[in-house]
């Protein structure tokens, strides 16, 4: 089974404002891509005078993000509910997911216009596995689960990534809603997170927040690092614990293993 966001000769007319820097193209800046606009990079350049380090996070995530994948597909986790998808790009989770274990089954949730128009992209699949896309919203948890239930099996484990997106979630609704995405998944579930946070580099990184607030784009928070485990109150949380990304569970390879960095991950296991 494969999903598609629109049935074939009926694709919306989608609406993309490029006046004002977007999440995922600033991200897709940082990363070398080309589906960016000029506000999008001057945002992204404003960053980078604050904090050096913020054009390594993209590619620290997307290193992350494989890192997890190979780890719960180890423990025997097939379904996986990518959520703040982001614009495509390579080793997406169901590529990473579906080459160690083909029958994995994949659903990515994004409400951004540029992601939607890319969303085909997502939705190749190996033969014996599946891939779906919703468009919605994570403030609205009951839509993404009732759509979520079209691909994956809800009596079997999960694992809900929600990468680079809780800190656009300003209020302390975000754990309400992640305990909501949580709840209907059996014991070896997991919950990945990675956000940007204030606790070591404070100062600057409220001023990264002030900066993209300012700039019109959809606002933002920075948690603590109390604050960003507060999201795993109901899990067993994997070692290392919440660290920078290159430093859960580095592999040979892992770019910036040597350094810190503002931004932070978790991982979290349902008992």
């Amino acid at each position: 089974m494969t999903g598609d966001p629109y049935a074939p000769g009926q694709e919306p007319e989608i609406q993309i404002d490029t006046s004002v820097a977007h999440p995922a193209r600033v991200w897709d800046y940082w990363l070398g891509g080309k589906d960016h606009y000029p506000a999008d990079q001057e945002v992204g350049d404003q960053l980078e005078e604050t904090i050096p380090e913020v054009v390594l996070w993209a590619r620290a995530d997307r290193e992350f993000l494989g890192r997890l994948v190979r780890h719960v597909i180890g423990d025997g986790v097939r379904q996986f509910l990518d959520i703040g998808t982001g614009i495509p790009t390579n080793d997406n989770t169901h590529q990473v997911a579906q080459r160690l274990a083909p029958e994995s089954r994949v659903v990515y949730v994004d409400n951004d216009p540029i992601v939607l128009a890319h969303a085909r992209a997502l939705l190749t699949s190996s033969p014996e596995g599946a891939t779906d896309y919703i468009d919605a919203n994570l403030h609205d948890p009951d839509t993404i689960l009732t759509e979520a239930e079209r691909t994956l099996d809800f009596s079997k484990p999960v694992l809900i990534t929600l990468m680079g997106i809780l800190e656009f979630s300003v209020t302390d609704e975000a754990y309400t809603v992640v305990d909501r995405l949580l709840e209907p998944f059996p014991a070896g579930s997991h919950l990945a997170i990675a956000c940007p946070s204030n606790e070591s580099n404070t100062e600057a990184m409220d001023e990264v927040a002030r900066k993209w607030n300012d700039s019109g784009a959809t606002p933002i928070v920075m948690r603590s690092a109390a604050g960003l485990t507060r999201f795993f109150d109901k899990l067993e949380m994997l070692e290392p614990g919440l660290v920078p990304l290159p430093k859960w569970r580095p592999d040979p390879g892992t770019l910036y293993a040597d350094r810190d960095m503002d931004f932070y991950c978790a991982v979290g296991r349902k008992p």
